[in-house]
């Protein structure tokens, strides 16, 4: 009886070394299993995300605005600022679309003001995101009255120089800066004497500062936006210089109408254009 106890004891020993044999070699195998899936699942979402945003790139580039929201509204929810300044720029564009309702327009001007703002607070190190955040805080001031609209343009300045100082190549913030200049610089007497009251010392700017920055914004990267070529030839004009003022307001005429906006240069230019000539 006793031997048989033992033989007992013994064979539960053995089985309980082979069962933590096996937990001592599947727990390692387990743990590597599940940590190479956490990594593929990972990077799986790293390729999809930076697939998303080419895609969206391309489609801007190709103007389809409305394809370009439908596919950027999908990641409303994001944490990252990539998608939340191309958001921006989205529910922007279509708001600019001719077809769009004034009470639409109003509403994604507002929600383009709202994803620029979150963009801005994931990533203040973002040129794009400083950038998009001082253009929507332009738009929504042209619902909030000269006041406001007056009181933002100190943040919008700051903003641009930001996204300048961020990125130097970045013509976009930079031909910005000189619509806001321009902006300033053609203010009405009526609206200089409201901020003069309003404001200690009220924004000023003038056409020769505007002209700077499109130059530069031109110098930084020739040809890259009708309205930089449409305001060089404005701006021009505003300064007497028929000849130059003709020589850039032709090239905004002549530069492919792939959006709205360019449908729009396009038009204003030829109506400037018959204004020199007559």
């Amino acid at each position: 009886m006793r031997r048989m106890n033992e033989r007992i004891w013994t064979d539960r020993l053995r089985t309980s070394s082979r069962t933590a044999s096996v937990l001592v070699a599947v727990t390692p195998l387990s743990f590597l299993i599940y940590d190479r899936l956490t990594r593929f699942a990972s990077v799986c979402a790293l390729e999809s995300a930076e697939e998303v945003l080419e895609q969206a790139d391309y489609l801007y580039s190709c103007g389809e605005t409305e394809k370009l929201h439908q596919l950027l509204v999908k990641h409303k929810d994001s944490e990252e600022a990539e998608f939340l300044w191309r958001l921006a720029r989205a529910s922007r564009d279509l708001a600019l679309l001719s077809r769009i309702s004034a009470e639409e327009k109003r509403r994604l001007t507002y929600e383009a003001f709202d994803f620029a703002s979150k963009a801005l607070e994931k990533n203040r190190s973002s040129f794009a995101a400083h950038k998009w955040f001082a253009i929507c805080l332009s738009d929504v001031g042209d619902y909030e009255g000269i006041k406001v609209k007056i009181g933002n343009s100190y943040i919008i300045r700051e903003h641009l120089e930001r996204a300048i100082e961020l990125n130097a190549k970045d013509a976009t913030s930079i031909h910005i800066l000189g619509y806001w200049c321009f902006a300033f610089a053609e203010l009405p007497w009526y609206q200089r004497k409201v901020a003069a009251v309003i404001f200690a010392s009220p924004p000023t700017a003038t056409y020769e500062d505007a002209l700077a920055f499109f130059l530069k914004a031109e110098e930084v990267e020739p040809n890259f936006y009708s309205k930089n070529l449409l305001m060089l030839g404005k701006t021009y004009v505003m300064l007497r210089d028929v000849q130059r003022a003709a020589l850039w307001l032709t090239r905004a005429r002549d530069y492919p109408a792939v959006t709205e906006e360019d449908k729009q240069v396009h038009k204003e230019a030829l109506e400037l254009l018959k204004k020199l000539s007559g």
